[in-house]
């Protein structure tokens, strides 16, 4: 059912402040919500935009205690890092705060005591698990033992990566610290609990048959956990770092982060308009039945926005709800999952440094690989593809046509448009309908349609300037050809804005390039954007190739993080079954000087090597390491060899040996040598 609204709240997801931003944070939540914003603020609708950082929870103090400093120094350090990623990566929120505020702490611990006073919580004693060393309770997250599914050693205590079992801490085979490996008891404690059992009923209603129009995949896992039942959630943790719960005999304990974190949405809209007073009230944004509300986010927080948030606003009872929860799925890296842990991400800042005045190129690329329905794949071949062929190719090559071709004929002026032939009004007729259908999309969260749907405007003007060839008859018809280059200027205009909410950056320059102090939203599809004799500056490129050696460093940069991983978490084999001493007698280990070494013909494996063995004769060794080694590289080195093995017959060739090798974690081999000159033939003992 449409509904019409006077003003709109836009939220995103708090990221934790435990790390840098990475392109899955950016795809899943902070692009499209950022298109989604500066789309309405074109439409000149009154909508805000707030964003802040989630400083509390576990991770923050394992990051703190790793370091050896103070969770404060920790949220302080990524807060600011995070702030000034999305600052420079032009995402336009109207704040970007903090839950470590005076602000906050005061209208989260307001917004519990309301709940506890009207008796809207359960109070229960449970046993949870408990080192007795550190003397800490834990979360789910940072309990690891072995996964009754598939044996996996190191599995969650809510999920095991290695089958995906969604698990408790109760499933876990011997469960221990995931931080100190100490292992765990069960102690009792008091908590406070939402009572979700009870908020059933009207959560199906309000989802189910309200709000069908969600996403797929945003009701499917909504409606999965309604068909399972809900069970009372609790809000409050015993930890030391958070907002202490207010309440007498509470010490200890404070505000879960789940519970605690989106309230910062409305904490931060209080510090915003109490800083704007020409905002309004922070409560018409948050109670407001005229006001929209919209919570960008990725999948793995869909329960908490959609239904355990929703309960406490509606415990409350004077905050409105979500109108629509627009989640993205998970977005991989070179067919790997993201690892904030192991290090294997593409990091917002890092990108900005090393790819510097880039960030319209990835988030076109992150927009149109944009994980809506499903899990999608981020790749640098993709990126470059993406900002060669359409970017570059497409949009950049037809603006650039027709503003060179403006300064070749015209001295860079406007030219007046003359009488249209039936092609220019096909073409005409073609764009004029680009604004309903980016509306259309854009206003049903349909960002990656819909940025195709710009470009396609771009690949108008491309046809347009191709097919009617304004260099072959300006001389002969130049009336006809100021009618070509105004329309392609038009259609220039309008990509200005139809790419601002995508490519802010790039807009931008183009508006500058074509002198256009102003416009909005209601200007796209217009052909008098502008006007006949309009002076323009020298036009430049609006975007250049990604080149090889860009895309190399950034997969080498991916490969070497996988290798000091598998480096990292390396384990020797088992040795092998004793053996008595005597058996290793039999083996007789010797060095051989190499003194040639090829390649053997029809073998991508095999190197032959001859030896100097010490007996006056050259012994022949054929050793599967071609893959490792160029054969020249070998010649003069010291290599042990066992010299009493019986001799094989391999592609023709007799090999009178083995020659030694390390098998290294990654499954690369090492030819074993000597530190120091010692004669061929020498035994090894």
């Amino acid at each position: 059912m449409e509904k019409n609204f006077k003003r709109t709240t836009v939220t995103s997801a708090l990221p934790y402040a435990n790390g840098p931003v990475h392109i899955g944070h950016l795809a899943g939540v902070y692009v499209p919500a950022d298109i989604y914003v500066r789309y309405l603020r074109l439409k000149g609708r009154p909508v805000l935009f707030i964003g802040g950082s989630d400083e509390h929870g576990v991770p923050v103090t394992i990051r703190a205690r790793k370091e050896g400093i103070s969770v404060q120094q920790v949220v302080d350090r990524y807060h600011s890092l995070i702030k000034d990623s999305f600052e420079r990566f032009g995402i336009s929120f109207d704040i970007y705060s903090r839950t470590t505020s005076p602000t906050h702490h005061k209208l989260a611990s307001d917004f519990f005591r309301k709940l506890y006073d009207e008796g809207k919580f359960v109070e229960q004693v449970t046993e949870q698990f408990f080192d007795e060393q550190t003397g800490r309770f834990l979360t789910d997250r940072n309990i690891r033992g072995e996964c009754p599914r598939c044996h996996n050693l190191e599995a969650y205590g809510d999920q095991c990566e290695k089958c995906g079992a969604t698990l408790s801490p109760e499933e876990l085979i011997n469960p221990y610290n995931a931080e100190t490996g100490n292992p765990l008891v069960k102690k009792a404690t008091k908590h406070w609990y939402l009572p979700l059992d009870k908020d059933q009923p009207w959560l199906e209603k309000w989802i189910l048959e309200d709000h069908k129009e969600w996403r797929p995949n945003v009701y499917g896992q909504c409606k999965s956990w309604l068909d399972g039942g809900l069970k009372p959630r609790a809000v409050t943790r015993d930890l030391d770092w958070g907002i202490p719960v207010p309440v007498e005999g509470a010490e200890g304990k404070v505000l879960y982060v789940w519970f605690d974190a989106p309230i910062g949405y409305i904490s931060n809209t209080k510090e915003l308009c109490d800083a704007h007073p020409e905002l309004g009230s922070w409560e018409t944004w948050w109670k407001d039945p005229e006001t929209r509300l919209v919570h960008f986010i990725g999948k793995d927080n869909i329960v908490f926005h959609c239904i355990v948030f929703p309960a406490m606003l509606k415990a409350h009872g004077d905050y409105i709800l979500p109108d629509n929860v627009p989640s993205n799925e998970f977005l991989n890296l070179e067919g790997n999952k993201i690892s904030t842990s192991k290090n294997y991400a593409v990091w917002l800042n890092e990108y900005l440094d090393e790819l510097p005045g880039r960030q319209d190129e990835l988030r076109y690329v992150l927009t149109a690989n944009a994980p809506e329905t499903k899990d999608n794949d981020f790749t640098w071949a993709d990126y470059q593809a993406r900002c060669n062929n359409e970017l570059v190719a497409v949009y950049g090559n037809f603006v650039n046509r027709a503003l060179q071709l403006t300064q070749k004929y015209y001295e860079g002026r406007v030219p007046e448009c003359g009488e249209l032939s039936d092609f220019d009004r096909q073409t005409l007729a073609e764009f004029s309908d680009v604004k309903g259908k980016l509306e259309s999309l854009l206003e049903n969260f349909k960002f990656r349609e819909a940025q195709k749907e710009a470009m396609n405007l771009a690949r108008i003007g491309n046809k347009y300037i191709a097919d009617s060839e304004p260099w072959k008859i300006v001389k002969t018809d130049p009336e006809r050809v100021k009618t070509i280059i105004n329309i392609s200027l038009q259609l220039t205009a309008n990509l200005a804005i139809a790419f601002e909410p995508f490519l802010p950056f790039s807009s931008k320059r183009l508006r500058q390039m074509i002198a256009m102090e102003s416009f909005s939203w209601e200007d796209l599809g217009s052909t008098t954007l502008l006007p006949a004799g309009k002076q323009l500056p020298k036009p430049e490129l609006l975007f250049t190739k990604i080149e090889d050696e860009v895309v190399a460093a950034q997969v080498k940069k991916l490969e070497d993080t996988i290798k000091a991983n598998e480096a990292a978490n390396y384990k020797a084999e088992p040795v092998k079954e004793t053996i008595p001493f005597e058996d290793f007698e039999k083996l007789d280990i010797r060095v051989g000087l190499v003194k040639a070494c090829e390649k053997v013909k029809k073998s991508k494996k095999l190197l032959k090597f001859t030896l100097d063995d010490g007996s006056g004769q050259d012994r022949t060794i054929l050793s599967g390491i071609a893959q490792w080694y160029e054969p020249e590289t070998l010649i003069g080195k010291r290599v042990l060899f066992i010299a009493n093995l019986a001799p094989r017959q391999m592609m023709g060739l007799e090999s009178c040996g083995m020659i030694l090798s390390a098998v290294n974690f990654d499954g690369n081999l090492s030819l074993t040598t000597t530190m120091d000159e010692v004669k061929g033939g020498s035994q090894v003992g």
